[in-house]
C-alpha cells in the first residue's frame, strides 16, 4: 500500500479530495437543521453568510497560510468574527504542520496589549489520506481545526523589549538560554495565534511582527498532498465550527438556549477554544422581542482592557466592523457618577443614560463581557422590559423587584 503522502497526493490529482472537500461543506451548511428551538428568517440568512465566512477565513488561514516553507503570520479576513470575537481585537495566525523552530521579529508598537498563544488540535498526519464527510461530526473526535487548546502563551508585559521597541521570540521546543523570549513548542503544536488588544484603533499603532523558520528553508513549491491536505483542514474547520456554535447555543459547552438572558463566568468555557489564563470572561445567551429592551449595569475593575459585546446565535459580533455599535470597551463607553456602566439593548435609542447597542432586529443571540489582566470581575443586574415602558418612565422603569443578579462564577 502506498504512503499515506502517496495516497493524497493520487486522491488530489483523481478529484477525490475536492469531491470530499465539497461534501463536507454541504454538511456543514446543513447542520442548520440541529438546531432545535426558535430561529428567524434573519438567524438562518446569518448562519449561510456564516458558512461563507468560515469558508473564506479557514481557506486563508489552512491553505494560503499554510505551507511549510513559508511561514506567515496573517490577520483573520474581515469582518469574521468567530468565537465572540472581540472588535478590538486583531487575530494573527500561523499554521504549523510540524513543531519546527521559528524566529518571530518585531517592532512592539502603542497598543496596551498583546499575547501569544500556542495552540494544538486534534488532527491526523496526513488528513488528506482520507475521506471526512462520510464520517460526520464523529470525524471531529479524531480531526477538529476549530477545536484549539492553548499549551503555552507569552504577553507583551512579560516580553524583553530592546530600547527601541524591538523584540524578538523564539519559538522551539529547546530553550534558547538566557536573555531570550522563549515560547516552548511541543510535538503537537498546530499554530500560533497573536491576539493584538487595542484600546483605541485612531491614536495607536500596531506592533509589527515577522516569522520565520530558524532552519532558514528554502521556499518550495506546492505538492498535490499539501492542497489535499489543506482542503481537508478547512472543510474540518468549517464543520467543526459549525458543531461548536451549535454546541454553545444549545449543547452540552454552553446550552445558553436554555438559560437566557444570564452573563456566566467559566474558566472552561473560555480556555476551549484558544483562550489564555490572564482574564476572565462571562458569556451567555440572550433574547428579547424586537419591541423590548435589555438593560444591564455593572462595574468594571481594574484592568489592562475590558469590553462588552453583544453577537448573533452564531457569535458574530452585531456590528459589522465599521458601524461603530455592537459593543464598548474600556475606552468607548460612558459610565455613571458611581462608576456603573450601564447597557441599553433596544432596536432604537430611547434616549437615556447609557449606552445603547443596537439590536439590528435580532431577537436572540449571545453576548461577552471580558475583562484582561485582572483577577477581578464584575457582578452584572440585567432587566428585559417593553421599550415603549422604558421610554415613557426612563430609568425609574427599572424596577428592583425585577433585575436578574448575573454574573457569577459556574466553575
Amino acid at each position: 500500500m502506498s504512503a499515506a503522502p502517496d495516497i493524497a497526493s493520487q486522491r488530489l490529482v483523481s478529484g477525490q479530495a475536492w469531491d470530499d472537500f465539497c461534501d463536507t461543506l454541504k454538511l456543514a451548511g446543513r447542520h442548520i437543521a440541529a438546531i432545535d428551538g426558535p430561529l428567524s428568517d434573519l438567524d438562518r440568512a446569518e448562519w449561510y453568510r456564516f458558512m461563507t465566512r468560515l469558508t473564506r477565513s479557514s481557506m486563508e488561514r489552512l491553505i494560503e497560510n499554510a505551507e511549510p516553507t513559508r511561514p506567515r503570520l496573517r490577520d483573520m479576513v474581515w469582518r469574521q468574527s468567530i468565537n465572540v470575537q472581540t472588535v478590538d481585537q486583531d487575530h494573527l495566525m500561523c499554521q504549523f504542520d510540524t513543531a519546527r523552530d521559528y524566529r518571530i521579529t518585531g517592532t512592539r508598537g502603542t497598543i496596551p496589549y498583546f499575547v501569544m498563544a500556542l495552540c494544538t488540535c486534534p488532527a491526523p498526519a496526513t488528513p488528506g489520506a482520507e475521506d471526512w464527510a462520510p464520517q460526520g461530526l464523529g470525524g471531529l473526535t479524531r480531526f477538529d481545526p476549530s477545536n484549539l487548546k492553548t499549551t503555552g502563551f507569552l504577553h507583551s508585559g512579560q516580553m524583553q523589549v530592546a530600547p527601541d521597541g524591538s523584540f524578538e521570540v523564539i519559538l522551539a521546543q529547546s530553550d534558547p538560554g538566557p536573555g531570550h523570549n522563549w515560547l516552548r513548542l511541543t510535538p503537537e503544536t498546530n499554530c500560533i495565534l497573536i491576539r493584538l488588544v487595542w484600546s483605541d484603533r485612531t491614536r495607536e499603532e500596531a506592533p509589527a511582527m515577522t516569522i520565520a523558520r530558524l532552519d532558514a528553508a528554502a521556499p518550495e513549491p506546492v505538492t498535490p498532498a499539501l492542497i489535499a491536505n489543506g482542503l481537508a483542514w478547512t472543510a474540518q474547520a468549517v464543520l467543526g465550527y459549525a458543531e461548536l456554535v451549535r454546541n454553545w447555543w444549545q449543547g452540552g459547552q454552553g446550552n445558553f438556549a436554555a438559560q437566557l438572558n444570564r452573563l456566566d463566568y467559566s474558566r472552561a468555557q473560555y480556555l476551549s477554544n484558544g483562550g489564555v489564563p490572564d482574564r476572565h470572561v462571562a458569556f451567555g445567551g440572550w433574547e428579547k422581542a424586537t419591541d423590548e429592551a435589555l438593560v444591564l449595569e455593572f462595574v468594571p475593575p481594574p484592568c489592562e482592557y475590558w469590553n462588552f459585546q453583544l453577537c448573533n446565535v452564531w457569535q458574530e459580533n452585531l456590528d459589522t466592523f465599521e458601524d461603530g455599535n455592537g459593543w464598548i470597551n474600556n475606552t468607548r463607553h460612558t459610565a455613571e457618577a458611581d462608576g456603573t456602566v450601564r447597557v441599553i439593548i433596544a432596536e432604537h435609542d430611547p434616549g437615556l443614560s447609557g449606552n445603547w447597542l443596537n439590536s439590528y432586529g435580532h431577537e436572540r443571540g449571545i453576548w461577552g463581557l471580558r475583562f484582561v489582566q485582572t483577577q477581578a470581575t464584575a457582578p452584572v443586574r440585567l432587566w428585559r422590559l417593553p421599550l415603549a415602558e422604558l421610554e415613557a418612565r426612563g430609568l425609574a422603569a427599572l424596577d428592583p423587584t425585577t433585575v436578574v443578579e448575573t454574573g457569577q462564577f459556574v466553575d
